[in-house]
């Protein structure tokens, strides 16, 4: 067992756990414990730092995206000089963009289309429970993310039965997509653009789908996620006019670039607090 420490200021767990981008973790002790295909990690705070006890240290100091200066992302915020931003990255500057695995990103937030949060980690935990791997650690027992083959054991109505409802049909078609030769690897490859155009002709995987996946699971941080919240910001806060949510979402890549990821996090975390709702 290793220990990474860090300090808290751009490292808030609960901020970065609690934004929309990961479904599987639970509370534990301090703090939380997070499962990432087959591993598993304790992440919480105190005194001012943010330490993650693990077995997979290299793993999840990529995953927590820690060779990044997130205070440059926070000082590039705030540079915009735009009121609702500054506050949302005052508030939410803890949060990290997690660089999960992209194929098990894909599948989740297949998942998460017209649902909400409880459900999403509900649904995710059964199908891991099903089919994936049982795996041991210091912190207990677990159950891996399930592969392509596992997944390809179950049918539509074993999908069902697990709570997928009409979106066991989006997991059936991408695994068989897979099977068929559809590499998660070379995705990883194509620009962000391409990326975009391979992901939408997938089942079941519209435009906020894709942008949530290429930002969390390809690391592709021109991009940006629109919602029911980031939709209502923009309308209030930025005074938009435009009524189709790609071209929201492609007015504000076009504001902040590079950089658009990170800010969508901070505007969507802000607004979900000032409603005072994690599950919408």
């Amino acid at each position: 067992m290793e220990i990474i420490t860090v300090k808290s200021e751009y490292f808030n767990p609960k901020d970065t756990l609690f934004c929309g981008q990961v479904f599987r973790f639970k509370p534990y002790k301090k703090g939380y414990l997070l499962i990432s295909t087959d591993k598993i990690c304790y992440i919480y705070s105190e005194s001012g730092n943010t330490y993650i006890e693990t077995e997979y240290k290299d793993y999840f100091y990529n995953y927590f995206d820690l060779g990044r200066d997130y205070s440059k992302i926070y000082d590039k915020a705030v540079s915009y000089d735009i009121e609702i931003l500054k506050l949302s990255a005052e508030l939410g500057k803890g949060i990290r963009i997690l660089k999960q695995d992209a194929f098990e990103m894909l599948f989740t937030f297949i998942i998460s289309q017209n649902n909400n949060i409880s459900r999403i980690t509900s649904t995710v935990e059964k199908l891991s429970e099903k089919v994936g791997k049982l795996c041991t650690s210091p912190f207990g027992s677990y159950y891996a993310f399930p592969t392509a083959d596992e997944m390809s054991l179950l049918t539509e109505e074993d999908y069902k039965a697990l709570g997928f409802g009409y979106r066991g049909k989006y997991f059936i078609s991408l695994i068989t997509e897979i099977n068929s030769g559809l590499s998660i690897e070379n995705l990883k490859l194509l620009s962000t653009e391409k990326l975009y155009q391979a992901l939408t002709s997938l089942l079941g995987v519209g435009d906020k789908v894709a942008n949530c996946v290429m930002l969390f699971g390809f690391n592709k941080t021109q991009t940006f996620p629109v919602d029911t919240w980031i939709e209502k910001l923009y309308y209030v806060d930025f005074n938009g006019e435009l009524k189709d949510r790609k071209k929201i979402s492609k007015w504000f890549i076009s504001e902040f670039k590079e950089y658009s990821g990170f800010i969508q996090q901070y505007l969507f975390h802000y607004k979900r607090n000032l409603e005072g709702s994690y599950e919408k």
